[in-house]
């Protein structure tokens, strides 16, 4: 790990097959949850689908916010953080769901958009493309923010590679004779993606360049 590297918080992590990775951790749909959770104890019982159809509606890139600020990790009121961060840096402050909840999704496809220029800068090229995997990709709204933000398609799918990369890892350990390559090629056998194109691409190059600094 380069110096660069730990100025970005970025590190290595090992993988199967003495495989290592160039990591950084960011907060991801968590603060949609912590959202959510607040709502509820305010009963408030809004459905998954509901929030990202509020958002939807709700006007684009009019406020983001530090999605990894240390504001977010346990708020008692998570839309509350939001709305505080986005006061101090003197940005409309969401004031319906829709507008909380788009600004939680346009933040993370803020900072996931900063972490591939940062990666690019390490490796010394660009990254063509997003790979997301797991429950965020049933999220459709976000990843189409992430390609419009990062200017990249994205991949998405499939949606439980946890249990699916857990079962083939086991795969692996009994059989000697198949390799990492070739449960790779099984996960890409199995599983139809879905690819998002980049579309408000200047919208988004716009508005990001209106945060840096703030």
């Amino acid at each position: 790990v380069t110096p660069e590297c730990l100025a970005h918080n970025f590190t290595n992590e090992g993988g199967v097959g003495g495989t290592t990775r160039l990591l950084k951790n960011l907060c991801g749909l968590w603060i949609v949850q912590q959202c959510r959770a607040s709502w509820q104890r305010s009963g408030k019982n809004w459905g998954w689908d509901q929030l990202t159809a509020l958002a939807a509606e709700s006007a684009p890139l009019q406020t983001i916010i530090d999605s990894s600020h240390p504001s977010l990790v346990a708020p008692n009121d998570m839309p509350a953080a939001i709305q505080e961060l986005a006061k101090q840096s003197k940005q409309p402050i969401p004031e319906s769901t829709g507008a909380v909840i788009r600004t939680a999704l346009e933040s993370v496809a803020a900072k996931v958009s900063q972490t591939l220029q940062e990666l690019d800068e390490l490796i010394g090229r660009r990254i063509g493309r997003v790979h997301i995997v797991g429950g965020g990709v049933q999220n459709k709204l976000l990843c189409q923010m992430i390609a419009d933000a990062s200017n990249r398609p994205v991949i998405a799918g499939p949606v439980e590679a946890t249990a699916i990369g857990n079962l083939l890892v086991q795969i692996l350990a009994e059989n000697g004779k198949i390799d990492l390559r070739s449960v790779r090629s099984v996960v890409r056998d199995s599983f139809d993606p879905i690819t998002y194109e980049p579309q408000s691409v200047a919208a988004w190059k716009e508005r990001l360049a209106e945060c840096v600094g703030r």
